[in-house]
This record gives C-alpha cells, sequence and structure tokens, in this order.
C-alpha cells in the first residue's frame, strides 16, 4: 500500500478479465470540473467493456470525496473503477501521475483524459474504431473550446489541419498535432514509446512523448468530430511550462527531424523570431542558414544579419532578401492567421510542398 492508504501501482485487486478500453484520469485538486468529467465517462455510448482508472496527486480539495460518490454510479453500470494515489505534501506531476494510471489499469486501449475536461458520448466507440485501423498511432479528435472565444487561432489550428499537416506541422509552438486531452492509443504502443517524463511541473511531458511517439514510426490520426469539451482556465498544468523550456526541444527537435534532410535553408522572417531561431540553433546548423527572407522593405534594404554574439571571425553576415528572391527549402518563423492572410497568400504563390519545400516553426 502507498501513503494514504492507496493501493501500489500495479496492485488491482482481485485477478479481473482485462477491459477493452481504460480511460486514464490523472486527479490534482479537480473539484471544480469533475463531476461533469465523471459524468461524461457514465455517458459513453461504447459497447465493449470499459474501465476507468483515477489516480490522485497528492489533491487537498474535496476530489477523492467526488470520486468515491461516482465509483458507485459507474460501477453499477459496468464500469470498473480503480483508483490509486498518494496524499504527500506535494504533487508529482502529471507525467507520473498518468504513468501510474496507466499501470494499475488493464485495458488494451488507453483513452487519455484530464480532470477538467468532458468527453462526448461518441469519444471512446469513434477512437477505439480508429485506432483498430491504426495501431501505431495517437489517436486524436476536434475539440470544443470553453469558453467558446477563448484560443480561438489555437483552437481553428486542432480542428482543421489537414491529415498531412498532423505530421509536417509538428515543429509549431502549438505543440502536439492532436492535442493531450484526445489522446487514444494501444497500450501496446504506449509501452512501446513511453512512458511520460516524469520531471514534474515546468516539463512538457505531452510533447516529450509525442517526439519520442514520432522517432519511432508513430502516425498521427484524428477523428474528425467534436469529441471533447476542453476548458481553459488559469489553473491548467500548462499554464506552468515555462515557453523558453518548449522552444529548446523544438529547436533540437527541428535539428533532429528536418534540417539533415537539407543542405541548405531559408529561414523565412528576418525579424525577431528569425533571428532567434538562428542564435538558438548549433553552430553545424546554423552554418546551412543560406539567407533570411522578408516583406519589410527596411530590412531588405539593410542587406544583411550579423551575428553579433558569434565566436567567428569574421563574425557571420547572413544575407536577407525579399521571399521571391529566395530558394527554398524554408524554416518558416511568421505566425500563421495573424496578417489577413496576406502571408498565406504569398507562400501559396511560390507553388511549395509543405514538408518538403517548407515547415513552419513559429
Amino acid at each position: 500500500m502507498q501513503a494514504g492508504g492507496y493501493p501500489a501501482a500495479g496492485a488491482i485487486g482481485p485477478a479481473r478479465a482485462p477491459a477493452q478500453v481504460s480511460v486514464i484520469l490523472p486527479v490534482h485538486d479537480a473539484e471544480p470540473w469533475l463531476d461533469e468529467c465523471l459524468e461524461s465517462v457514465l455517458q459513453q455510448d461504447f459497447e465493449g467493456s470499459m474501465e476507468l482508472s483515477i489516480f490522485n496527486d497528492a489533491s487537498k480539495d474535496k476530489s477523492m470525496t467526488i470520486i468515491e460518490k461516482w465509483k458507485k454510479k459507474l460501477e453499477s453500470s459496468g464500469i470498473l473503477v480503480v483508483i490509486g494515489g498518494h496524499d504527500s505534501p506535494s504533487p508529482r506531476g502529471v507525467g507520473y501521475s498518468k504513468n501510474q494510471a496507466v499501470a494499475q489499469s488493464s485495458g488494451s486501449y488507453l483513452c487519455f483524459l484530464d480532470a477538467d475536461d468532458v468527453m462526448m458520448p461518441q469519444r471512446v466507440r469513434l477512437q477505439h474504431e480508429a485506432a483498430l485501423r491504426h495501431p501505431k498511432s495517437i489517436i486524436g479528435c476536434q475539440v470544443t473550446r470553453e469558453p467558446p472565444n477563448s484560443t480561438e487561432r489555437y483552437t481553428r489550428w486542432i480542428n482543421q489541419l489537414a491529415p498531412d499537416q498532423l505530421l509536417t506541422q509538428v515543429f509549431t509552438s502549438n505543440g502536439p498535432t492532436v492535442i493531450m486531452p484526445t489522446w487514444f492509443c494501444s497500450r501496446a504502443w504506449f509501452t512501446h514509446v513511453g512512458p511520460f517524463d516524469e520531471g514534474g511541473r515546468g516539463v512538457p511531458e505531452d510533447l516529450l512523448f509525442f517526439y519520442e511517439h514520432l522517432r519511432q514510426g508513430g502516425a498521427v490520426v484524428r477523428v474528425d468530430r467534436s469529441l471533447l469539451l476542453y476548458r481553459c482556465h488559469p489553473g491548467a498544468a500548462t499554464h506552468t511550462i515555462l515557453e523558453t523550456t518548449i522552444w529548446a526541444h523544438r529547436v533540437r527537435f527541428l535539428e533532429e527531424q528536418a534540417l539533415p534532410h537539407w543542405a541548405t535553408f531559408t529561414i523565412w522572417n528576418a525579424g525577431r523570431q528569425g533571428r532567434r531561431l538562428y542564435r538558438s540553433l548549433t553552430a553545424g546548423s546554423r552554418r546551412k542558414v543560406a539567407a533570411f527572407c522578408d516583406v519589410d522593405e527596411n530590412k531588405i534594404r539593410k542587406g544583411f544579419y550579423c551575428y553579433e554574439d558569434s565566436q567567428e571571425r569574421p563574425k557571420p553576415r547572413i544575407p536577407v532578401v525579399h521571399f521571391r528572391a529566395a530558394r527554398p527549402p524554408f524554416v518558416i518563423c511568421v505566425k500563421l492567421d495573424l496578417t489577413g492572410g496576406v502571408f498565406e497568400d504569398n507562400l501559396r504563390s511560390l507553388n511549395l510542398q509543405e514538408g518538403r519545400d517548407f515547415l513552419h516553426f513559429s
């Protein structure tokens, strides 16, 4: 037994037949949302066997009281509820909690759920069907944001990426192209890729798992139905991760997965973000930068960017040219959906293929 009377991970009581699907639910001080979240588990129309695996990460509110209340309702409807956790003074983090919830579960497939979100009744059924067809994939879905007007650009990106963009837009600041609270995959594939990083607060465990999934040759599939009410609120774990931490992981992944395929490349944006990317690259990657390109006549008129912090002598001077004079491939450091369509029109006018001729980084 762990502290607080919880069973140790893997100690799941009397022998039982494995479920087809385990819903994986880490919980930390989720009292305001848990009733709706657990109600949505009960309302699933999946006709196979399903269990709910909850790991309580040192909640100090009434989360456990709510969980015990719903355990009876769920089990009377045929959904086994497995509860683990600890009551240490401090939480051990989302990665640890998800790993523990997976370890104590039995399902052949894993459906990840955050305690502040709500599943639509069709979610488990439709994602299970997709996972059967795509055994080495992370299956996601479209979402409905709550409140509706929060993160509008991000929500459009989540819901409107084309199937091929689920793999080509993995370098952007938006993170995984299917968001973690919508993930569904086989236990076998999770075990092959995982587990989650357990570094705790400030570690982007979902991004790191997603990158490893891609390194292992995993695919990304989205069910094009809104199957999750995805809440935005100040207490969300996402807000504990520094942008600089995510930036460093993204740059390394770009250098590992994309840049080795290109002899040279152009950074599209001679402004702050483009220069920041250049400075963040290793010396070997910086030497591949043929030019910056832009539409700003002032930047183009200057003619070059000088990397003043370089230890090289003479210091590198990178040409700055108009985008029509630049040569692909491009690493694009211009945020999408912010220029009233001007940037997107410029990019389309070049008749390039995403993935081969350009990648989005911003």
